[in-house]
């Protein structure tokens, strides 16, 4: 017959407190790292993807917009010189 030791119950018990303590100082630890990136990231002032892609969009729309305003001017002066338009 076997008779379970107190001192290994006790020394099992600790161990799995311990590794419950540990569990929770690594969970702990993760918000906190989380929580002070989140808020470092927030003071630089990044640009999400979407705010990028929206502005990238716009200044490729402005940049079309210009582009053909710059033939019709050329064909305006042309006009006005009395020259074809190239």
């Amino acid at each position: 017959m076997q008779s379970r030791n107190k001192i290994f119950d006790d020394l099992s018990q600790l161990m799995t407190n311990a590794m419950g303590v540990a569990q929770g100082a690594k969970t702990e630890a993760e918000t906190a790292m989380k929580g002070l990136m989140d808020r470092w990231l927030a003071d630089r002032d990044f640009v999400t993807r979407e705010e990028f892609d929206a502005v990238r969009t716009m200044a490729l729309k402005a940049r079309e917009q210009n582009d053909a305003l710059e033939a019709r001017i050329a064909a305006l002066e042309a006009a006005a010189n009395g020259k074809p338009a190239a």
